[in-house]
């Protein structure tokens, strides 16, 4: 029976026993595939593994050690490439701000193997021919931009490879070629919004549909307050340079949780702490080996980032499990006074909130013995007047049902719109003046 990766109304709805099938067989080739790497011919071997005939079933991948961003960088530059150079038609690299970069290597049909997913993400949300796609997400080296490119060409739109920033041709690009459809992080979303009326434009001269909003986590709130000002769907989207890129997970339009395409990845969550498997329905952390990759193979990955796998079958008819948004990373927790916190967290709080504006900031710093936690956060204008018993009745109510979320009770300062600095890609939400850098 042939799968292919897009198109293919089949693969999407294969029963459970078909689709683990599929991924066996998948996974056998990935662990050849691996074992011709010199980082992976070492692991594997020091673990018994010598060939793919020592992966009896899919359970047997737990006998392989995970993989961190650390093996990443210790296998800089080609550890993990398993073809000839020659071969390679593509390199994707992390910035390497905070040390060595992850490099990825494609060939062609890695590339057409990604191409096709983001296809099929697409096509979930809604995208069809004839819809103009216009991408705000950077190009280069970071996968956000071009990941969806390739997937919005095959399926038929009309790209507009705006990237990031200069906000004012955005907005004359989306009204002079009608844009339907945006492709841009959430943050962003909300810096549109806020520079619309300024720049001379209203929600009348433009046709959109729909967003696709990723590369940041972002609460629930923050989705609904994107479709209620542009009036349009805005839907989920998962995705790490390490795993190709965009489209790893995507929603569809339930907008119920986002599909894992498990025919492509071999999904796991684990105990942050134990590393052991969590059942379906407990939060932890996403585990991935990517199936249909052969330039840089990689096995059971960890992410870092914490999530939910969701078993129950979703009403549009896939039958790939779905994860739910990402509450965040692992690396991204705060620890203050002893309390576990995500910005995850207080975004939740302060977005659902109307008089909060668009642009927030979390600020973290010693006072003594004791971490002090600050919240900045934009509000309308029309707050700052002589009368300041708004300011204060706003101040305390975020004090106070932020401190009911997380028991840690916050200082907040608000400020009139524009105050914060604005990121042209991925939002910039915590400064912690102890010495952790998010």
């Amino acid at each position: 029976m042939k799968h292919d990766l897009y198109e293919d109304q089949e693969v999407e709805r294969l029963d459970r026993e078909a689709l683990k099938a599929l991924q066996l067989l998948r996974l056998k080739k990935t662990v050849s595939t691996a074992l011709s790497t010199p980082f992976y011919k070492k692991r594997l071997k020091d673990t018994g593994i010598t060939s793919a005939k020592d992966i009896h079933t899919l359970e047997d991948i737990r006998k392989i050690p995970y993989t961190t961003k650390d093996d990443l960088r210790e296998a800089y530059p080609y550890g993990l490439l398993s073809v000839e150079l020659d071969e390679v038609v593509r390199m994707h690299a992390s910035s390497g701000t905070t040390g060595t970069p992850t490099v990825i290597y494609h060939t062609q049909a890695d590339l057409d193997n990604w191409t096709n997913l983001t296809v099929r993400s697409l096509k979930a949300t809604g995208c069809h021919k004839g819809d103009v796609f216009q991408n705000m997400m950077t190009y280069g080296l970071f996968t956000g931009g071009i990941g969806l490119h390739y997937g919005a060409e095959k399926l038929g739109m009309l790209v507009i490879p705006a990237s990031s920033g200069n906000t004012k041709r955005q907005f004359q690009l989306m009204k002079d070629f009608k844009t339907t459809t945006i492709h841009a992080t959430p943050s962003y979303m909300l810096h549109l919004y806020s520079r619309m009326e300024e720049l001379g434009y209203s929600l009348k001269d433009f046709n959109l549909k729909r967003a696709l909003i990723g590369a940041e986590p972002h609460s629930e709130e923050v989705r609904q307050k994107i479709e209620d000002l542009f009036q349009i769907d805005a839907y989920n989207s998962y995705g790490l340079s390490e795993m190709n890129g965009p489209s790893v997970a995507f929603e569809c339009t339930e907008k119920k949780g986002m599909h894992i395409w498990e025919d492509a990845y071999y999904v796991e969550t684990i105990d942050r702490n134990s590393l052991e498997p969590v059942a379906d329905g407990t939060e932890g952390e996403l585990v991935l080996t990517i199936l249909v990759r052969t330039g840089t193979p990689i096995l059971r990955y960890r992410t870092k980032d914490l999530t939910t796998v969701m078993p129950e079958p979703c009403s549009c008819g896939r039958t790939s499990r779905r994860i739910t948004r990402i509450k965040g990373r692992t690396d991204d927790m705060l620890i203050i006074n002893g309390v576990n916190v995500f910005p995850s967290q207080i975004e939740e709080v302060i977005m659902k909130m109307p008089e909060i504006g668009n642009n927030y900031l979390i600020k973290v710093k010693k006072e003594g013995t004791l971490d002090r936690l600050t919240i900045h956060t934009e509000v309308g204008a029309e707050l700052f007047t002589d009368d300041a018993r708004d300011l204060y009745s706003l101040k305390s109510r975020i004090k106070e049902e932020v401190k009911a979320l997380i028991t840690i009770n916050p200082a907040v300062e608000l400020h009139e719109p524009g105050f914060l600095p604005v990121q042209l890609g991925k939002a910039i939400r915590v400064e912690d003046e102890r010495g952790q850098v998010y």
